[in-house]
């Protein structure tokens, strides 16, 4: 479904100087899979979701569905892209802007041309409860409530692609849970971006582990990673602190937890 081959990205910061953020990436993603995309605060998780969500565009070469995505490939193709790829931001707020919960969820759904917009906007706000919301602002919701609209909001338009970075970020436990188990119930292709190891196992099978030279340091299957201490050591997955047990005192590496 997805190849990425030899991607690399960099910026200018206001100094102008050549920032890089992804450096030879490469990366086959097939239909069905759901990937873990894990690397601490900065490794270029956000950056590379941005890139498969074609909101930037990075040397190397993005092959979707064996099209190469390029600046005049998206001109040509975006509804058709915007519907089969969605990008839900770490921050919902950043794309809540409707004026009500059931123009939110509608939004999509009349911008690709969908005849049963209000049964699909009841049907999604059933499946997030959230029904009594829909004539309610999202200005006006917590952050688990406008996870759920921006998810209803996306899934509405049936996309096949689902990018999330670090969704979980503005969630209290209860909602974190409800969330792990929804995602477990989709049937759809997605890259879930987390620096969170306890979390990252509930989401997926399969890890892309990202470092802080933003080259790939894993790619495979997540229960060999969560036993090799040196790889996560060197991606600062982990993290050493000091316990107290009576007058013993030591310390040693623990796997950040969601719990």
């Amino acid at each position: 479904m997805i190849n990425v081959s030899n991607l690399s990205y960099t910026y200018q910061d206001y100094q102008l100087n050549e920032i890089r953020v992804l450096k030879d990436i490469s990366l086959t993603i097939k239909e069905g899979e759901k990937i873990i995309l894990l690397g601490i605060n900065g490794s270029g998780k956000s950056t590379l979701l941005k890139i498969l969500n074609g909101l930037l565009l990075a040397d190397g070469e993005y092959l979707y569905k064996k099209e190469k995505v390029t600046k005049k490939w998206l001109k040509n193709n975006n509804k058709t892209f915007r519907k089969e790829v969605v990008f839900a931001m770490q921050d919902p707020s950043s794309m809540l802007f409707n004026p009500t919960v059931y123009d939110e969820i509608a939004f999509g759904l009349k911008q690709f041309d969908f005849d049963d917009v209000q049964e699909r906007v009841h049907y999604w706000a059933k499946t997030f409860c959230i029904e009594s919301l829909l004539k309610t602002s999202s200005l006006n919701l917590s952050g688990g409530q406008k996870q759920k609209v921006l998810l209803a909001s996306l899934l509405a338009i049936e996309p096949k692609f689902l990018l999330m970075d670090e969704p979980t970020a503005h969630l209290d436990p209860p909602t974190t849970g409800w969330l792990v188990d929804f995602l477990d119930t989709l049937d759809i292709t997605s890259v879930i971006s987390t620096h969170n190891l306890s979390l990252g196992q509930e989401l997926g099978k399969r890890a892309v582990v990202l470092g802080s030279e933003h080259t790939i340091l894993y790619d495979g299957a997540i229960t060999p990673l969560l036993e090799d201490i040196e790889l996560l050591k060197k991606a600062q997955l982990v993290h050493q602190h000091k316990h107290k047990h009576d007058k013993l005192t030591h310390s040693h590496y623990h796997i950040h937890s969601w719990n």
